[in-house]
Order: structure tokens, then sequence, then C-alpha cells
């Protein structure tokens, strides 16, 4: 019933290799792979050590996954082609893809033209979906908080997410819920639940007033009702890994300190455990 994973994003000082071992060795039980850590021509060599490791993969962040040019990823510019760079990062996983979720954002609409980055992420979305499907893979699209509107995202609600997964009508595509990105939007339980069997990755941080576009906090030593939003997922059917994702970018006391990542996450894990206690769930 608990299952913890952590992403490459929240130690981004470590290589590959020592996000392996260091999460191995602390207990972690899955991970969140970040494309840009694999290494050019090493990437078979890298993701099989993953499974020596005793980690599972739960999900992946491809290097473009924006369907339109963002802040943090602006090349290549049309989403033809950026669908064409997510279509081969599937590709690259080959056999590791079975039964993983990559992880897309709409990107943000140029101009203030949000419909059409609805309409391009809906068609895009449908054609990589499919395209996963066939490594048995699928696609998990990811509603940003308002803090990135305009940023990275064209949508900041889960129920818009909702919308464009309806839209996209695909068994192979769901939902990515961020509760760092969701945990503000009206009726959060009860979105939560709406999503049903669409949930397909969970990540956890928590919330402390930003102070820069990167700036998240430990798990249980923010803001955000975790317990509530446990609850609610864990209703909703959802039965994957609570992947830890921080971002720690252009703040003076960054949690991205390589000496302070092992702390960081084992605080967050004893946080989560705290919190699925509170929620009612069983941690076996």
């Amino acid at each position: 019933m608990f299952r913890f994973g952590v992403s490459q994003f929240t130690t981004m000082p470590w290589d590959f290799e020592r996000d392996v071992k260091e999460y191995a060795a602390l207990g972690v039980e899955a991970i969140e792979v970040c494309e840009e850590k694999l290494a050019e021509g090493r990437a078979t060599e890298q993701l099989a050590l993953v499974g020596q490791s005793g980690l599972s993969i739960s999900s992946v962040q491809p290097e473009a996954r924006t369907i339109f040019p963002s802040r943090t990823q602006p090349e290549p510019k049309e989403p033809e082609d950026r669908a064409a760079r997510f279509r081969r990062t599937v590709e690259r996983f080959g056999g590791f893809a079975e039964g993983v979720p990559f992880v897309c954002n709409t990107g943000p609409p140029l101009g203030g033209n949000i419909r059409e980055v609805v309409e391009a992420t809906v068609r895009e979305g449908r054609a990589l979906a499919e395209h996963a499907l066939e490594y048995g893979a699928s696609v998990a699209l990811e509603p940003l908080s308002p803090v990135l509107m305009n940023v990275e995202s064209a949508i900041w609600t889960l129920e818009q997410a909702m919308q464009i997964v309806v839209a996209v009508d695909h068994p192979s595509f769901g939902i990515c819920l961020d509760f760092w990105n969701i945990w503000q939007n009206p009726d959060v339980a009860d979105q939560i639940l709406a999503c049903g069997d669409r949930v397909l990755v969970v990540h956890v941080s928590d919330w402390r007033p930003p102070r820069s576009l990167e700036d998240r906090h430990v798990v249980g030593k923010g803001e955000i009702p975790l317990a509530d939003l446990i609850r609610a997922t864990q209703e909703s059917g959802y039965r994957g890994a609570y992947t830890l994702e921080i971002f720690s970018r252009d703040v003076p006391d960054s949690l991205w300190e390589p000496d302070g990542l092992a702390a960081v996450i084992t605080d967050s894990r004893n946080g989560l455990k705290r919190a699925f206690r509170q929620a009612g769930e069983p941690l076996q």
C-alpha cells in the first residue's frame, strides 16, 4: 500500500549512478528517471543498473516533455518536432519502457492562446499515447501550479487536465498528479476522485511560499494537507509509488546541497509515512 519513490530531479547534484546507489541504500523502492541524466551511448547500461539495484522505474521525465516550448525546454520550437522528440525518448527506453508512464506538460500559450495549446495537446497526446502503447508504456499529463502559468503550462487545474484526458480518449493517456501543483485547486479532493483510474503518477513535496520558480520543501514541513490528498488518491484506486520531486534552485538555502540530499530523502519519507497514518492508510 505504501511505495516510496524519488525523482532524479530531487537529487540534481548527483549523477545517474550515484542516484541509483544512494536510493537503494536509503531504502527507496522506485525511481523517476530524468532523461537528461542518461549519458549518450550508455542509456541501456544505466537503465539496467536500476533493476540490478532492486529499484523499479515509477515514471520518466523526457528531456522535451512540453508540447509547446517552455522556459526550461525551449527547443525544438514546433509541437510536431517536440512530439517526435518525445517519441524518440520512449524508443530510447525500449524494453525498459514497459509499464512506465512518461510525463508530459502542455507548455505555455504563445500570446495567451490557450485554446491552441489545448487543441495541440489533445492531437499530439493521442498520437503519443498510441506510440507509447506499442512499448507497453503510457503518457501522463501534469497540470502545473498557477506559479508556472505562461512559463511552463497553459493549464493550472486538475479539472482542466482531465478535460484533455477525456478528449484524448486513449487508455494509455492519463494524469500525473503532483500535490505541490494542485493542492490549492478548489474542491481538490473531489477532483482527485473524479480522475479515477486515470492517475498514473503521483509526485509529493511540500509548499512554502516560493521564492523562485523552483522552490519546494521537505514533505511534512509545509502547508499542503497531505493526509487529505493521500486519502482521496487512495480512494481513486491509485496503488503506485508516491515519488518525491523537489526543486530547489535560485534560493539561498537550497535543498540541493549534495551532502544534505540523503537527509532530504529520509526526512521526506518519514513525513510521507506520518501523512499516510493520518489518512488512515496502511503502510504495508
